[in-house]
């Protein structure tokens, strides 16, 4: 009766291991099923999401070896491609600075160069002031002005003697139209004595 009891509950811890087992199995592979689909989702790992969504505690993810392996290489995995993406962006961020910096100097030295052109062309035209100001000295401009005063008195006396001559014209021009007509006159006479007395 002993060893019939003995072996009853033998079996019966034989059956309970296999159901813990069972359950423990079943529970990794819903973690390792809910790792999948946050790896999927490319959601944050950590240990209290994959325990909310597989279903499972804390305690067990931590005393379990294979959902704690699993979750770890999880982490470890979300690490690295959280690492190679902050790596790509740096990269992509600096060949964007890369691009703006060679721009940036693309455009210096074109302002450079504009620079340089606007400071040649000031020269030029200082040297052409400073010429200006040697031909125009003090004693130059009084000349000239002494010049166009006179020249400015010349053409009065010119559109002065302009008019006079222009009314001498009208009044020759005036006096030829009356001795054209008294010869006239005078040659109608001569032709036709009848008619002068």
């Amino acid at each position: 009766m002993n060893d019939s009891a003995s072996a009853s509950s033998s079996g019966r811890t034989a059956a309970a291991d296999a159901a813990r087992r069972r359950r423990s199995q079943a529970a990794v592979q819903r973690v390792q099923d809910a790792l999948a689909a946050m790896r999927r989702e490319k959601a944050r790992v950590s240990v209290a999401a994959v325990a909310r969504r597989a279903n499972v505690s804390r305690t067990f993810v931590y005393d379990n070896p294979q959902a704690r392996a699993a979750v770890t290489a999880a982490l470890a995995d979300a690490d690295q491609r959280h690492t190679q993406s902050r790596l790509a962006q740096d990269a992509a961020g600096q060949a964007v600075w890369r691009e703006r910096a060679l721009n940036a100097e693309e455009a210096l030295k074109t302002a450079y160069a504009e620079i340089a052109r606007q400071r040649t062309r000031i020269g030029e035209l200082l040297g052409q002031i400073r010429d200006l100001q040697a031909e125009w000295d003090d004693e130059t401009i009084a000349r000239i002005t002494t010049e166009n005063t006179t020249l400015k008195q010349r053409v009065r006396q010119l559109t002065t003697e302009n008019r006079t001559l222009e009314e001498r014209l009208t009044a020759a021009r005036s006096t030829l139209r009356f001795q054209d007509r008294r010869i006239a006159d005078l040659e109608s006479r001569i032709a036709d004595p009848a008619r002068s007395t």
